[in-house]
């Protein structure tokens, strides 16, 4: 006690919760199987709700902690990109329909509007 400076009462303490079992092997058990059921995919919050929908309610933080006990994380997969930004602004009616042919010359013209960023700025660039 002397030795690892920590008060009687604390040594005598841990020395009486060193004999008894872990109240949390049989959750421990469960968390590993479904990681591994799942390849390594489920974080703490999936796997709570999948003990959930076993029957087991177990708060988060305690599975949480659990996994950090047995080395378990989970693989953080990358977002898909995604450029829809939803419906954005008015789409013309499709006149020609690809009858890019003619009579005479000026008939028909054609344009697209592409915007990017210049400086910070957006700019706009409808050639024709």
């Amino acid at each position: 006690m002397a030795l690892a400076d920590i008060p009687r009462s604390t040594f005598y303490d841990i020395a009486k919760k060193i004999d008894l079992p872990d109240p949390d092997a049989d959750l421990k058990n469960e968390i590993k199987t479904i990681f591994v059921e799942h390849e390594g995919r489920y974080g703490y919050r999936r796997i709570r709700d999948e003990l959930a929908n076993r029957g087991q309610k177990v708060n988060h933080k305690k599975v949480q902690r659990i996994m950090k006990e047995l080395g378990l994380k989970c693989i953080v997969r990358m977002k898909k990109y995604k450029s829809y930004k939803g419906t954005v602004g008015k789409i013309a009616p499709n006149i020609l329909d690809r009858n890019f042919t003619s009579e005479a010359p000026n008939e028909k013209w054609v344009t697209d509007i592409t915007a990017f960023k210049l400086f910070g700025e957006k700019l706009y660039l409808s050639p024709i």
